[in-house]
């Protein structure tokens, strides 16, 4: 009976589901995995502030490949196989409910990622996956291009240990960080690199309107590159350092190369009071100093904005704290009404969103089967999450795609 060998470099989200996913398709398989730290499935610990934002109530795959920058034209068919319905699926028959949010993120019932994790872990002991841990990776040697006689690997694994071992077939699931194990060795085997570069990330501002204000969040803002077509909408959140919150992370994926070209320094607009466009917020404001003459425009917001930010910004516009409405000029208003709807903040660098590390970069898609997910370049050879050039925005999206790729590749390992 043939028994194929199979080798798993990473235990991430990507790695464990085509682990799981193999040896459950192929019970003769022997299956595994290597994880280089002594913790795996970290990122899905962490996630979602220790929740785990498992995927997306999205379950058009057309609609769903749109989120995505990178890999939504490749993703569009595997989707139709597996998607967020089948992830849903998948979890509940081992016992694990999900749960979605008003913003279509889904979560475990239980609101904690350890139950992701110990779901995952549980399949791959039922499933009969090896999983090695403080052992990578080093480096993959094809042995035997095609052909290969019976008992004869097709590639020598070297092992962080020094130790070789031999694969039938072996998947890279490594992450897309610059350091990434994974892409030192597909590039070894002949693989294109696309360059790694952060895709979800915060900005750095420093900005009198923004200090003190950390924590402080607006629900509904329109984002924008200046001089660019980069835009976003969604929440916003004030940082110690300056922004964040889904309309800057999304900003940040759709805009990575851009952004990571500038060297994260150029000019975020804001519109705080989106999606109002510039002359409605003037005659808003013209309206309430009509309506309300005497009040004291720090006290009285017709945009009904966190009452701190209110203040910064009629500060910025260069109005004293203590006027009221009808001492207000049109010309102040002007000047307030562009701080409201057209605020201008210099970004002079960025930090990594650490619940949401994501790279754009990795393998070049065009030599990925994404029926298989088996190398086009080298046979046997198969990847899976964001060791390939695909990366989505905040909200799931990620999970998804790591889900998705590794059941492919499980699936075609296993046969």
């Amino acid at each position: 009976m043939d028994r194929p060998r199979i080798v798993i470099a990473g235990g991430g989200a990507a790695g464990f589901f085509a682990a799981i996913t193999c040896a459950e398709a192929n019970a003769s398989a022997r299956v595994t995995l290597y994880e280089a730290t002594s913790h795996p499935l970290a990122k899905v610990r962490i996630s979602g502030g220790g929740r785990c934002n498992v995927t997306h109530a999205c379950y058009e795959p057309r609609e769903l490949t749109k989120r995505y920058p990178r890999g939504g034209r490749e993703l569009l068919g595997p989707f139709h196989r597996f998607g967020p319905r089948e992830t849903v699926a998948w979890f509940a028959a081992r016992g694990v409910v999900l749960k979605t949010e008003d913003d279509g993120r889904m979560f475990p019932e239980t609101d904690d990622s350890a139950t992701i994790v110990d779901c995952l872990q549980r399949a791959a002991v039922a499933a009969g996956v090896r999983v090695v841990t403080t052992c990578g990776v080093r480096t993959a040697e094809l042995v035997h291009a095609a052909g290969a006689e019976p008992g004869e690997a097709r590639f020598a694994v070297t092992l962080t240990t020094g130790e070789v071992v031999p694969a039938d077939r072996l998947l890279l699931a490594t992450g897309g960080n610059r350091g990434s194990a994974g892409l030192i060795i597909a590039e070894q085997l002949d693989h294109t690199i696309e360059p790694p570069v952060p895709s979800l990330f915060t900005f750095h501002i420093d900005d009198a309107r923004l200090r003190g204000l950390e924590g402080l969040s607006v629900l509904q803002v329109a984002t924008a590159v200046a001089g660019t077509k980069l835009r976003e909408s969604g929440p916003i959140l004030v940082t110690h350092w300056g922004l964040s919150g889904p309309a800057i992370l999304k900003l940040s994926a759709w805009g990575a190369r851009d952004l990571h070209a500038m060297d994260y320094r150029f000019t975020l607009l804001i519109n705080w009071v989106a999606p109002r466009p510039p002359a409605a917020v003037l005659a808003g404001l013209v309206a309430a100093r009509m309506s309300n003459p005497k009040k004291q425009i720090t006290t009285w917001n017709p945009y009904a904005l966190p009452s701190r930010l209110w203040e910064r910004l009629i500060a910025a516009a260069g109005i004293a704290p203590t006027a009221v409405w009808t001492s207000v000029a049109n010309t102040a208003l002007q000047v307030l009404a562009t701080q409201l709807c057209a605020g201008e903040f210099v970004v002079e660098g960025k930090s990594l969103n650490k619940e949401e590390f994501v790279t754009c970069g990795g393998i070049r898609l065009r030599e990925v089967d994404f029926k298989t997910m088996e190398s086009r370049v080298r046979p046997g050879l198969y990847f899976a999450g964001e060791v390939l050039d695909i990366d989505g925005i905040t909200g799931g999206f990620n999970f998804q795609s790591a889900w998705t790729t590794g059941w492919l590749a499980g699936r075609a390992m296993a046969g």
